[in-house]
């Protein structure tokens, strides 16, 4: 049976079992959660060594009608544990109460949107092993000054210590990517409180990042009424040049000099 890779989906099946191994085994503090969810199996490259986590209750997520009918033909222990589903409509609580540790060789055209969707499940979700573009994996975990730090870098960071673990070449998939990829390990922080309102800081951090070019006192003007705030060193500064610490800074004194006004 063969499954042909569909553009549409964003598939490249990963064919070197070594570096799925790899990947499989880069799952650490297994006492962190209970479960393991795969997004994107595809043709169970991955999975079966997934299934050595035997303690663990595996289940995969999987979009195409032909992977899954390929995955139920050669894993029957996976049978009524596929999920036919949009990961980025999946609300996790529901179908896998508990600790999850999510993983997967994610589908190009939502990786970034698969973050997005972890952040929304972070109670959940301990920890996150994936692969992504490159370039995008770069940016996950790049740090301040640094031309990959950007909006995904700040609000990742702000729950989850990240590590870019290794780079895979292009030939190692069917079809090849134009581009190389690189595996991420995300482990959430113990202290999950961000210390400041959550969404104002995605607000401002998504304010910023859009004109990244800019300074922030001019990127940031809409979103602040206060002159005096507006003249601190820190508004002289591109956004590229904060650190978590210091968005979660600005946006409680932004949030401080609105109250003030009341």
């Amino acid at each position: 049976m063969y499954v042909k890779p569909k553009k549409q989906l964003g598939q490249h099946f990963l064919r070197n079992d070594d570096i799925c191994q790899q990947i499989s085994q880069s799952l650490i503090h297994p006492e962190s959660f209970t479960q393991i969810l795969e997004i994107g199996p595809g043709t169970g490259a991955l999975t079966k060594h997934l299934l050595n986590w035997a303690e663990k209750e595996l289940r995969v997520i999987e979009i195409d009608p032909e992977s899954v009918a390929y995955l139920n033909a050669f894993f029957p222990s996976l049978r009524g544990k596929i999920i036919e589903k949009d990961i980025l409509r999946l609300p996790i609580e529901e179908v896998m109460p508990g600790q999850v540790a999510v993983i997967g060789n994610f589908p190009f055209n939502i990786s970034s949107q698969i973050l997005f969707w972890m952040l929304d499940h972070k109670e959940s979700i301990p920890q996150l092993v994936g692969m992504f573009q490159r370039e995008v994996a770069k940016r996950i975990t790049g740090g301040p000054v640094n031309k990959d730090y950007g909006i995904l870098s700040v609000l990742v960071q702000a729950y989850y210590e990240a590590e870019y673990l290794f780079t895979v070449d292009e030939h190692e998939f069917d079809p090849p990517p134009k581009v190389k990829s690189g595996v991420i390990r995300l482990i959430r922080k113990t202290e999950q409180s961000l210390g400041c309102d959550p969404k104002l800081f995605k607000t401002v951090v998504k304010t910023a990042f859009n004109q990244r070019r800019k300074i922030m006192r001019n990127s940031l003007k809409s979103l602040i009424e206060s002159k005096e705030l507006l003249a601190d060193d820190i508004f002289v500064k591109r956004p590229e040049q904060l650190s978590v610490a210091q968005f979660v800074d600005l946006t409680n004194r932004i949030a401080a000099s609105r109250e003030s006004k009341q």
